[in-house]
């Protein structure tokens, strides 16, 4: 019921203040970041102290101030978008349709053209501070250059080609932002001053403007050379100019193998990159930085902006984030606060704090835990292998069904996954059990030959397990020998014609391995999108842990203990969950690290991290508490596991 009055006062009080400070932050550092453009620009080896005296002229010039004013207007634009399309969750999509949809979002559509503008913008600067040839658009014909009059004006194609070049690199970038998630901003597992994160970022986020910067020049090279004479064209028309004959046109080989256009180009594709990535990194260093949410206050008009109410809000999700870091840290480093949190309430007696901190992390893991059954049954019984019968089922369903059977046999490959599965939006019923991922085939088949029923036979070592994924591509073949010998007349195969696997596997193609590569992600993509917002769950399990295990010696009251059976069955729960999950193919896999060193990959192994924190959350329980857990009610399903924690065995 808090949750408008959270949002304008969070949104209002903090992150706009925060926002507008790393926007500040970003103009100071503007005027360095420019010297050091202008002098890369004007540079000259062989008049190395002329070019110098040149650029502090040129610094002190009505125009560089002009120049500077706009770029700063650009800074603040750019801080805006940041502050609008920024998100603590990354949009993951799991195919290419889902990406190009991104893409062409009117939302994204609005972002691309406000940074191709910006990067004209920016490009006319470059253009005043480079000078010589590349600073006007037009010049006035001579005789020679194939006008019919000297009073006519000729385009500069240099510094139209710099103008183009800002509004591609501009429209790169708002596109690899989607791609690469730039809009995302990860929280650290280690808490730096931000003078420090930035001075730790700063060389990598060098690095990474340059590259980028050389990437996008290449591309854009490639473009004008076959697309130039189209803008050429039109702005010829539109400004009536002129083309100069007596020089190369760029869009050419001749004119585009000019080198000093080429470093030009790279170098303030570079400059543009490096003040919005710096901006990007500012703001993220900012916006992440540790909010201290008081427990609980005097007055009943600042109810609202206390952590209990806090954390069971729903939007702004960096309100929800925020608040989640905090209770993690409060639980580990402050006994003051968690006494606040173990306190009850006066009249009454009631642990209210306690009861909706423990509430909101139980129903986040709850959650977590029913996405990944749903999709765990959604991946089981979409093409790929369903659960076996057991005992008077299987008795009794292989006579009604050997007739149904029989007309419409089993699929050959079936461990190809259907696209449909790996859906972002997973729905499945929660009541059905978790089930194995791939089960072996049924020996009782109609299909099934002795050679099946003595390799898929209990006494085998890869009986029940996934070794690889170049195992579970050699299943089919087994699966398809008996069908295809029965459909051409022939005798099954007997057991000692099975080939033994003793010749080395071929190595294959690129393209094979290109193809194999794209199938392959995407089952990681929904993978990750299923774990996309996990790093709430990981502060859930460590600030609820931390509180129960700092129960046993600073609750006087007890009011943990009540909640502790239903702490240790969720998480128990979970933990049976995710190792099912990871049980699946590419889900134990580390994905291999992003291309773009700015677009922050830390989402993409949050499933490991929550992992190890459900467990580490697990034994910091069964430390503490010992042989005092036998006392806890509990299913025998849970205890046993619960024993296996108390033993050290997990």
């Amino acid at each position: 019921m808090f949750s408008a009055e959270q949002s304008c006062w969070f949104v209002r009080k903090v992150i706009c203040w925060r926002a507008v400070a790393s926007i500040a932050w970003a103009v100071l550092l503007l005027p360095p970041i420019t010297a050091v453009f202008v002098l890369l620009s004007r540079f000259s080896l062989l008049h190395p102290i002329q070019s110098v005296s040149e650029c502090l002229s040129f610094l002190t010039s009505a125009s560089a101030i002009f120049s500077f004013i706009l770029l700063c207007g650009v800074i603040i634009m750019v801080g805006f978008l940041n502050l609008e399309y920024y998100t603590v969750i990354p949009t993951i999509a799991c195919s290419k349709i889902a990406l190009l949809g991104q893409l062409l979002h009117p939302r994204q559509f609005v972002n691309s053209l406000a940074h191709c503008i910006m990067g004209i913008i920016v490009a006319w600067c470059c253009a005043i501070a480079i000078g010589g040839r590349y600073e006007t658009i037009a010049y006035p014909c001579t005789p020679g250059d194939g006008a019919d009059s000297s009073h006519q004006m000729c385009l500069n194609e240099l510094h139209f080609i710099l103008l183009l070049a800002g509004a591609f690199v501009g429209l790169s970038h708002s596109m690899l932002g989607v791609i690469y998630n730039m809009n995302y901003v990860p929280f650290l597992t280690v808490q730096q001053y931000k003078y420090l994160r930035f001075k730790g970022s700063l060389p990598s986020l060098v690095k990474c403007s340059a590259t980028q910067a050389l990437y996008s020049v290449r591309n854009y090279i490639v473009v004008y050379f076959f697309l130039g004479y189209i803008p050429k064209a039109w702005i010829c028309k539109t400004l009536n100019l002129h083309l100069n004959s007596s020089v190369h046109p760029l869009d050419s080989i001749a004119g585009l193998l000019d080198l000093n256009l080429l470093y030009q180009l790279w170098v303030s594709a570079g400059f543009l990159l490096l003040t919005w990535h710096v901006t990007l990194l500012l703001f993220r260093i900012f916006v992440t930085e540790v909010y201290s949410f008081p427990v609980q206050s005097s007055f009943t008009e600042d109810a609202h902006q206390c952590l209990p109410k806090v954390i069971t809000g729903k939007q702004p999700m960096i309100l929800k984030f925020l608040a989640l870091q905090d209770l993690a840290l409060l639980s580990q480093h402050s006994p003051l606060r968690r006494s606040e949190v173990f306190s009850l309430s006066q009249p009454g007696g009631h642990p209210h704090n306690w009861n909706a901190i423990s509430k909101e992390c139980l129903s986040l893991l709850n959650d977590l835990t029913q996405r990944l059954i749903a999709y765990h049954d959604t991946v089981a019984t979409n093409g790929r292998a369903k659960s076996l019968p057991t005992g008077s089922e299987r008795k009794t369903s292989s006579e009604t069904s050997s007739t149904e059977d029989l007309m419409s046999p089993r699929p050959t490959f079936l461990m190809k996954t259907p696209a449909s599965v790996f859906a972002r939006s997973i729905v499945g019923t929660s009541q059905s059990p978790l089930t194995a991922p791939f089960t072996s085939p049924d020996p009782d088949s109609p299909f099934a030959s002795p050679a099946l029923r003595r390799l898929t036979a209990p006494a085998d070592p890869w009986f029940g397990t996934v070794q690889s994924p170049h195992v579970m591509r050699r299943l089919p073949k087994l699966w398809s020998t008996p069908t295809d010998s029965q459909v051409n007349g022939s005798p099954p195969a007997s057991p000692s014609s099975v080939p033994s696997p003793k010749q080395e596997p071929s190595k294959p193609s690129l393209l094979a391995q290109f193809l194999q590569n794209r199938k392959e992600q995407l089952p990681e993509a929904s993978s990750q999108a299923l774990f996309a917002d996990s790093q709430a769950h990981i502060w859930a399990l460590e600030g609820l842990t931390y509180l129960v295990q700092a129960s046993f010696s600073e609750d006087q009251f007890g009011v943990v203990q009540t909640a502790l059976p239903s702490i240790l069955g969720c998480m128990l729960v979970l933990q049976e969950a995710v190792d099912r999950h990871f049980k699946l193919p590419h889900a134990s896999s580390k994905p291999v690290r992003s291309a773009s060193s700015l677009g922050d990959s830390t989402h993409k192994t949050l499933r490991f991290a929550l992992r190890a924190t459900l467990k580490t959350a697990i034994y910091r329980i069964t430390t503490t508490f010992g042989s005092h857990l036998s006392a806890v009610q509990m299913s025998a399903e849970h205890r046993k596991r619960l024993q296996q924690f108390l033993e050290n065995k997990e």
